[in-house]
């Protein structure tokens, strides 16, 4: 039986991926000189402005709008005429977190109800889906060429999309490949369509997975010229299924970007993808989705459900009792298990913040997987 499966990425100049870096800049500066620092930063970014608003309390005495210019550097933003550059003009309205929500954070409990998801699936070494570590390593390379300077006409906002053949739920070959770069208006479109199939393309996807059959869509309007926030308007938490799962697993709708770790929207993400990636793990199942819910104020989720797609070899019960015995999923549990008081967060806000090894939530207990194991 065939079926299709897409998922797309988009590169770090994407308009929503500037938005989300800076609101993570601005919570790994806060982070470095006050661990306990709250924060939910929100930015917007269009032509030539930069608006940054939210809640922040802290100790920490930092310059948010050297912050963001020096993040728009970084990410490649710097010539004026591009329309959005580390010049353009920048705005900033934070202000201290809601008492009444402060309160239940206070007490240790989660900072707002809600429902999180985390996922794996065997389909590659990281335990994340092929076709979203596909379109990943596209975007990635398309950032590396142009930072590396290997060429001289990419600029920085860009997208990618694979989709993948699956033969009886089996990833089988890559059935469509799009992606769209960015470019200087002097590159004719025969060069630029050329250059990305030679130097990202065929250098990213393994040749095993190509077939005859396989169609390219490069640049497919012809024209992208006009890009990033001059052409389309970014805001922090938009790329959610780029940043997770590539529409393989289900989302609780709660973006990642500018929060820190005692809002459970990102942490309790965290730590469902690690109980996930455990189950998975331990090579008793092909694929597992884990979600956690949480009540405001309330310290430890109310619900922990797990799904394994029909393979019943222990039941969900008996997967339950062994998640609460194996993990303290409180905000408190969750932020000392991953070390999620320390300025991490700008990188997972780049590539996805799945999949990659140096994140904590990525490691996996062996002593988890035994006990598992112990039960089946």
């Amino acid at each position: 039986m065939k079926s299709y499966f897409t998922s797309e990425s988009v590169t770090k100049g994407h308009p929503d991926k500037v938005a989300d870096q800076i609101s993570d800049a601005i919570l790994d500066s806060l982070l470095e000189q006050d661990p306990y620092s709250r924060c939910a930063a929100e930015t917007t970014v269009e032509k030539d402005k930069c608006h940054v608003m939210g809640e922040v309390t802290t100790k920490a005495k930092v310059d948010y709008k050297e912050i963001i210019r020096n993040t728009i550097r970084s990410i490649g933003y710097t010539d004026p005429s591009l329309g959005f550059s580390d010049q353009s003009e920048i705005s900033v309205t934070l202000h201290t977190q809601s008492p009444d929500i402060a309160m239940g954070v206070d007490n240790e409990g989660a900072g707002d109800q809600g429902l999180m998801f985390g996922y794996a699936t065997n389909e590659t070494e990281v335990l994340m889906p092929l076709s979203l570590m596909l379109s990943r390593a596209l975007t990635d390379k398309l950032t590396e060429l142009r930072e590396t300077k290997q060429n001289g006409w990419m600029e920085p906002d860009g997208k990618s999309q694979i989709t993948l053949l699956y033969k009886n739920g089996v990833p089988y070959a890559v059935d469509t490949v799009v992606v769209s770069i960015q470019h200087k208006k002097e590159i004719e479109l025969e060069d630029l369509r050329r250059e990305v199939m030679e130097k990202v393309i065929k250098e990213t996807i393994p040749s095993c997975l190509l077939t005859p059959e396989t169609k390219y869509f490069i640049n497919p309007t012809g024209r992208f010229v006009l890009g990033g926030p001059a052409a389309d308007t970014g805001l922090t938490g938009r790329k959610i299924i780029v940043d997770t799962y590539g529409g393989h697993a289900h989302h609780g709708g709660g973006a990642f970007s500018g929060k820190d770790a005692t809002k459970v929207d990102r942490s309790a993400c965290y730590a469902a993808r690690n109980i996930a990636a455990t189950i998975v793990k331990s090579g008793l199942y092909k694929r597992a989705e884990v979600q956690l819910s949480y009540a405001i104020g309330v310290k430890d989720p109310v619900s922990i459900h797990v799904d394994t797609f029909g393979e019943d070899k222990i039941n969900e019960e008996k997967l339950v009792n062994w998640i609460r015995r194996e993990w303290d999923l409180s905000p408190k549990g969750i932020i000392e298990t991953f070390s999620l008081r320390s300025p991490i967060f700008l990188s997972t806000a780049q590539s996805g913040h799945f999949g990659h090894s140096e994140f904590s939530w990525e490691k996996i207990d062996e002593k988890k997987v035994e006990n598992l194991l112990s039960i089946s």
